[in-house]
């Protein structure tokens, strides 16, 4: 049987006619095979697809043959079935939403120093060094590096708006990551221009970072916008650090509320699960749209975002 691959890669790289170009990329994806979620604008490509390993070659010697995409990075993982039921291409004015500095910011011109994984395992520990965590709330909840700074924000898009709660950390060495590195690029980018001095991140993100290095001192699990919802990093000397939203026991099984109109993404025991049937609360429980638990706790959140 032929295995299965995940990918997921960014650059940011002129695209004229991006919205053409989207509408093109979706027909050809599909064309293969594949199915992901992928977003186009003019300043790049985001996107993670997943599907047989045959597909996602010709997926990457196509994209690859493409002078603009020539250098694109793939990071791939394998799975046991596609991680996404759905193909998603779409246009989008920004290819990663930040907030108002995100249209003046190009990463291209300005980011932070990449330090591989190597170079990030061996100073993250270090006196004068901050670990910074690019992510949202749902994602660092569910797992992070064990010494990380962690923002209480909702989208990245929300981060500039948090600045002032890292202004203490100016003189420290910024060490930031997120999951494949696209955040980093303009979030790092955004802290040189506030005026930090010296601003590193993760390259390739922790996605990058497990495979290296093993993943060693992220606690919990990897939060991914798929099937999965979420994915092992540490290999090492994992930790669980979620605790189940109902009875509050350890625990790092996620699921996504069964009901549609909360659709929280929670850590829930397979205790709980059972008993509230995929739901996060008796009220969900209850609820007359409510989804039918089908064992795995995942399923399509419209408008979710990065």
């Amino acid at each position: 049987m032929e295995k299965y691959l995940t990918l997921l890669y960014y650059k940011y790289v002129r695209i004229d006619d991006a919205e053409m170009f989207a509408a093109q990329h979706l027909k050809f994806c599909r064309a293969i095979g594949l199915k992901g979620r992928i977003l186009i604008s003019e300043e790049g490509i985001n996107g993670s697809v997943s599907g047989t390993e045959t597909q996602c070659q010709t997926y990457m010697d196509t994209m690859h043959a493409d002078a603009r995409f020539s250098d694109l990075w793939f990071k791939i993982e394998e799975v046991s079935e596609p991680s996404f039921g759905k193909m998603h291409c779409r246009y989008r004015p920004n290819v990663l939403a930040f907030g108002e500095p995100g249209d003046r910011i190009d990463p291209n011109k300005t980011t932070g120093k990449y330090l591989e994984p190597e170079e990030f395992l061996a100073m993250k520990d270090q006196p004068d060094v901050v670990v910074l965590d690019t992510r949202n709330v749902i994602e660092w909840e569910v797992g992070k590096f064990n010494n990380a700074v962690t923002l209480n924000i909702e989208h990245f898009r929300d981060l500039p708006d948090h600045i002032q709660e890292i202004e203490q950390y100016k003189d420290k060495k910024i060490l930031a990551y997120c999951t494949g590195g696209i955040r980093c690029e303009k979030a790092t980018a955004f802290l040189l221009e506030q005026g930090f001095k010296d601003v590193y991140q993760l390259h390739g993100g922790i996605l990058n970072y497990a495979q290296k290095v093993g993943g060693k001192d992220f606690d919990g699990k990897m939060y991914v916008f798929d099937n999965r919802i979420v994915t092992t990093v540490n290999t090492v000397n994992p930790k669980a650090i979620s605790h189940c939203h109902i009875c509050h026991t350890l625990t790092e099984h996620i699921i996504n509320c069964a009901n549609p109109e909360c659709n929280l993404h929670a850590p829930i025991c397979d205790k709980c699960c059972e008993e509230y049937e995929g739901a996060c609360s008796t009220a969900c429980k209850e609820h007359p749209r409510k989804r039918e638990y089908n064992g795995k706790g995942y399923y399509v959140r419209t408008g979710a975002q990065l």
